[in-house]
C-alpha cells in the first residue's frame, strides 16, 4: 500500500548510520514540536531507520525502531504514523489500528483510511472498512493512488460478506482507462476480476484479468487465472 511518509533518496554508504536530515522538513518539524529537547535527535534517528526499514521491506526491524521512537515521542503523529505502517507490514491488526487511529486523530489526516480499512478486515470488521474508504474517495487532499488502494479496500471488504454487486459497484466509483495502466490500475483490474469470479461471472472475471496481462504478464497471479478461465 502507498505510504505517506518516504524517506528521501539518499547517497549514505551501506551500514552508515541514518541522518535526521535525511527526513523530509516538515516531519523534522512536527517531531521536535512533540518531543523534548533531550530526546529530539535519537527520535529523529530512530523514525529515520524506521522509515528505511519499511522501505526495504525489513518490518520486524522497523517496528523495533519505531516502538523506541514512540517511547521517546509519543505525542509525534509521524512516529505514530511509521510504527502502524510497520504494525500493519507485520499483519499485527489491532496494534496498527491504534497507532493509525492515534496519527488520523492527531492530524485530521485520511490519506491512511486504506490501511485502517484493510486492518479492520483484518480483525474481522470488513462493514467497518467501507465508511473509511468512502472518506478518503471524497477528500481532495488524498492522492489518486491511495484513492485506489481504498477502493480495493472497500471493494474487497463489501465481497467478504458476499455482497459482490455492491463491491463491484464501489470498485467502479475509480475510473480507469483500457490503454493506460499505472500499478494501482493493475491492482484495481485485477482485484475486480478476482470479485467477478467470486460471483460466478467468468467470463466477465476473464476480460479483466486479459486487462492486467496485457499491460503485465508477470502480474500477481493474472496469466494462471486466465488460463483457467480460458
Amino acid at each position: 500500500m502507498p505510504r505517506s511518509l518516504q524517506p528521501r533518496a539518499g547517497g549514505r554508504p551501506h551500514g552508515t548510520p541514518p541522518k535526521y536530515v535525511d527526513l523530509p522538513s516538515d516531519v523534522l518539524e512536527e517531531v521536535r514540536r512533540s518531543t523534548r529537547p533531550t530526546a529530539q535527535r535519537d527520535a529523529i534517528a530512530r523514525l529515520s531507520r524506521a522509515i528505511e526499514l519499511l522501505e526495504r521491506g525489513d518490518t520486524g526491524a522497523a517496528v523495533n525502531e519505531a516502538a523506541k521512537a514512540k517511547a521517546l515521542s509519543s505525542r509525534s503523529s509521524s512516529v505514530r504514523e511509521v510504527l502502524g505502517l510497520a504494525l500493519y507490514g507485520q499483519g499485527r491488526f489491532q496494534e496498527a489500528l491504534k497507532e493509525l487511529k492515534a496519527y488520523r486523530r492527531m492530524t485530521g489526516r485520511n490519506d491512511q483510511n486504506h490501511v485502517i480499512a484493510d486492518s479492520l478486515r483484518g480483525v474481522g470488521k470488513p462493514r467497518d472498512a467501507v465508511p473509511l474508504a468512502d472518506e478518503a474517495l471524497r477528500d481532495k487532499k488524498v492522492p489518486n493512488e491511495v484513492k485506489a488502494e481504498a477502493v480495493i479496500v472497500a471493494a474487497s471488504a463489501l465481497a467478504d460478506e458476499g455482497r459482490y454487486a455492491e463491491a463491484l459497484a464501489f470498485i467502479g466509483r475509480a475510473k480507469t482507462r483500457d490503454d493506460i495502466a499505472e500499478p494501482y490500475t493493475l491492482r484495481l483490474w485485477y482485484v475486480k476480476g478476482d470479485i467477478l469470479e467470486r460471483a460466478g461471472r467468468s467470463r466477465e472475471a476473464a476480460a479483466e484479468f486479459r486487462k492486467v496481462v496485457r499491460h503485465d504478464q508477470s502480474a500477481f497471479d493474472a496469466a494462471e487465472r486466465l488460463a483457467i478461465l480460458s
